[in-house]
């Protein structure tokens, strides 16, 4: 009896012990993953379990690429910048590329597939979000919606309105959720006040909210991401500051007004914002200690924030905000995804790649818009001259990266490059006072006009005179034209340009 008593007593105090150590683990437990992290002294560990309480999130911004996929004689293409990206992506799980608009117009590459080569590389590097932008617009409203169907990312812009519905266009959204590691990151998209850079006929369905009504659109959707849990909340604009800096610089809510209302940065409702759109290289430092990152333009360069978020005390402070120039990743192995792609829409930009004829002297942009001026004359005088006083052709002509015609054979592709905007040519009447003002005595140094001998000492201002341009120049409405007839839609500045040099123009 004794010795059985003796056995359960030592039973019973194994299983105790084992309870007690059991409890002893649960409690080490709750100590340390259901420890509910303060950090009151804010040195990044909870004041009880010292558990690590920070995040660090990067993120990388691409504005204004315009096209500029493939190498060319002036830009290095993005094959190294896919590569660089991917790094960034698989060497941190907390990181976000995203784009703040204009990202397809302007190559053979982007144009003649309307965007979609560019769109389907943009899925590959894993983008979270578009900011549309106004070059988004040159194809019409319909080659944006094409492009958002394909597109694995949203197209954001809070402030595009349906003119019939009044309701956000159908292809855009206000903003995007994304996860990333433990954080809740709230991106924001706007274009901004740039509709008249739009040829008006490509915008005729939809308006833009700008100003105090921007702001206001942007407050509540800050606010309704935070209350969805938002940690950080990024504001991706379309729009931008006019300087350069490589270096942090402070900047005044008077300096940015211009496109940015301070009252974002003042209220806590945005943390960081990126810009596009006047194709700067900068970081400013807002009053309220708002970062605002530009990477320039037509790839050379992206932006890169770097934030380190306190969860436990909701507290986050920038680690880093910079400019990433093109030389930083072009020694990088080239991505092979770029052939792949390009392959892919082969028959499409083929063309591109065609010899048109020779150009025997270097000629800079203000050479080639003049050409551009005297081939619209001269193309009204062969079609409408026996039925119209032709007197003038031009208007507003741009030209695009590089901003120049090189010595030697050229390529289709580089003419497209030089003037990628689908704008018809058109026939028009305009008073001879508003002919005089708004294009021969301009003082916008983007007209270029080539016109008839003698038209400067006999201009009547009561007079109707007849003018060649093209669509972007006809439906700007402060110019005071009146649409007559269309020449062939499907010929624009670029084959025009294209033909003279075939024929020797340039030789």
């Amino acid at each position: 009896m004794r010795k059985y008593l003796i056995t359960v007593l030592l039973v019973l105090s194994v299983l105790l012990a084992s309870c007690n150590d059991t409890m002893q683990m649960h409690t080490q437990s709750e100590s340390t993953s259901e420890c509910d992290h303060i950090d009151t002294n804010d040195d990044g560990k909870c004041d009880s379990c010292k558990t690590n309480v920070t995040v660090t999130l990067d993120v990388y911004a691409i504005n204004d690429l315009h096209g500029k996929i493939d190498d060319s004689a002036s830009n290095e293409g993005v094959d190294e910048l896919t590569t660089y990206l991917k790094n960034c992506r698989a060497n941190d799980e907390c990181s976000i590329i995203l784009s703040s608009g204009d990202m397809w117009q302007g190559t053979s590459e982007s144009n003649l597939t309307y965007g979609k080569l560019v769109t389907e590389w943009m899925n590959e590097i894993g983008i979270s979000s578009m900011t549309l932008g106004n070059h988004e617009f040159d194809w019409g409203t319909e080659r944006i919606a094409d492009n958002a169907e394909i597109a694995a990312f949203p197209f954001l812009a809070i402030n595009i309105f349906d003119r019939q519905t009044n309701e956000r266009a159908e292809y855009c959204a206000p903003s995007v959720m994304v996860k990333c590691g433990e954080l809740n990151v709230g991106i924001i998209g706007a274009i901004g006040d740039c509709y008249s850079s739009i040829s008006p006929d490509k915008v005729e369905n939809v308006y833009f909210k700008t100003g105090d009504a921007l702001t206001e659109l942007v407050k509540a959707e800050s606010e309704r991401l935070r209350s969805n849990g938002a940690d950080i909340i990024v504001y991706s604009l379309h729009d931008g500051h006019s300087r350069t800096t490589n270096e942090a610089v402070s900047v005044t809510g008077n300096e940015i007004a211009s496109y940015y209302d301070i009252q974002l940065s003042r209220d806590g409702l945005v943390d960081v914002v990126f810009e596009g759109h006047t194709h700067r290289k900068y970081i400013l430092k807002d009053t309220y200690g708002v970062y605002h990152l530009q990477g320039g333009g037509d790839n050379d360069g992206i932006s890169h924030f770097e934030l380190e978020v306190n969860k436990a005390n909701g507290k986050d402070r920038v680690t880093c905000a910079e400019f990433v120039p093109v030389s930083r990743y072009d020694s990088l192995n080239d991505d092979a995804y770029i052939d792949i792609l390009l392959e892919k829409y082969r028959d499409d930009i083929s063309i591109g790649a065609l010899s048109i004829g020779t150009n025997k002297k270097f000629r800079s942009g203000d050479e080639m818009r003049k050409l551009v001026a005297e081939m619209y004359y001269q193309k009204g005088l062969q079609v409408w001259g026996s039925r119209y006083d032709i007197v003038l052709g031009g208007g507003f002509v741009s030209v695009r990266s590089p901003g120049n015609l090189p010595q030697g054979e050229i390529t289709y592709s580089q003419i497209q490059t030089l003037f990628p905007f689908d704008n018809p040519l058109m026939l028009c009447s305009i008073k001879g006072s508003d002919l005089k003002s708004k294009f021969i005595e301009t003082s916008n140094s983007n007209y270029f006009v080539s016109y008839s001998d003698g038209l400067l000492s006999s201009l009547d201002p009561n007079e109707t005179y007849y003018v060649v341009v093209d669509t972007y120049t006809s439906t700007y409405a402060p110019n005071r034209l009146t649409e007559i007839e269309m020449y062939n839609p499907n010929i624009f500045a670029r084959d025009l340009v294209a033909d003279y040099i075939a024929a020797g123009g340039l030789a």
